[in-house]
């Protein structure tokens, strides 16, 4: 079984030109960089082959970090690239996304400041549409808004659009994520829909195996299939081990086969983004 991370933010040191995020109550995320050397070595500690590398927001819009990492490894690290969807001159690039060595599609969030407004004004029209017409696939983290990410998947069919962490938001730690896993539920109707079951134990308030989770997931699976349920960890963000997010998946989910577990734990992702397995 392959093992793909669906998600790990990797980014370089900081510098005058790049002042990063301090680690406080409104940034989970840890404020130390983490760089692919880092991550291969947490990878092959944990059996893990492969990582999709998404690059941050605090690295504002650039990809070098992630692109040089899947330059190095193409054999480990793919990327899901960042774009500037607001600037007109950011519509020029869809054509071309793709040649960018290591690149194969694109990760928007909506959640901070007018990007929250993306996905009502208008703003993020333009890149559904490219984005279908280019077969380039979208990750998206929008957990204030998952009812809209449905609203783009049923007017754009031929996009492949996936929804990051279940549509979980770090506000909900420690209350129930029952509200947000139905409004989530609610999209598995859309064949060109996806969901990352990533980065889970951030959302909880409890010790693994994290018990109220395993509920919530088997939903989900049971909606979306394996075959659209991506595992990953979001490493920077992990409030557990890495290796206890992995096992969550592997040991602990009773009602997963083991087919599911190829699809859920690599071959999902390997087959949505087009990152053939036998690369």
């Amino acid at each position: 079984m392959m093992i793909i991370d669906s998600q790990v933010h990797i980014w370089g040191p900081e510098t005058t030109d790049k002042p990063y995020m301090k680690e406080d109550a409104s940034n989970p995320h840890r404020a130390t960089p983490i760089r692919c050397e880092e991550l291969i070595e947490v990878m092959d500690a944990n059996g893990v082959q492969r990582t999709v590398c998404v690059p941050p927001t605090w690295e504002g819009y650039s990809n070098e970090e992630s692109l040089r990492a899947a330059r190095l490894r193409p054999d480990r690290f793919a990327v899901m690239g960042r774009i500037a969807v607001y600037k007109p001159e950011s519509r020029t690039l869809l054509a071309g996304w793709k040649k960018q060595p290591g690149m194969l599609g694109i990760r928007i969030a909506f959640h901070q400041g007018r990007s929250k407004l993306w996905l009502e004004d208008g703003t993020a029209d333009w890149l559904w549409d490219a984005a279908e017409r280019y077969n380039v696939p979208i990750m998206a983290f929008a957990p204030d808004a998952v009812p809209k990410l449905g609203e783009v998947a049923e007017r754009h069919p031929g996009l492949r659009l996936i929804v990051d962490h279940m549509g979980l938001s770090s506000a909900l730690r420690g209350k129930s994520l029952e509200p947000a896993v139905t409004d989530l539920l609610k999209l598995a109707r859309f064949g060109n829909l996806a969901v990352k079951v990533s980065a889970l134990p951030c959302y909880v308030d409890e010790p693994y195996p994290f018990p109220t989770l395993h509920p919530l997931i088997h939903r989900v699976v049971d909606a979306f299939g394996p075959q659209r349920s991506f595992w990953g960890t979001d490493l920077s963000h992990l409030t557990c081990p890495y290796k206890q997010c992995l096992t969550l998946f592997t040991e602990e989910l009773k009602f997963l086969s083991e087919s599911d577990k190829e699809w859920i734990m690599g071959r999902g992702i390997a087959e949505w983004i087009n990152w053939p397995l036998s690369k």
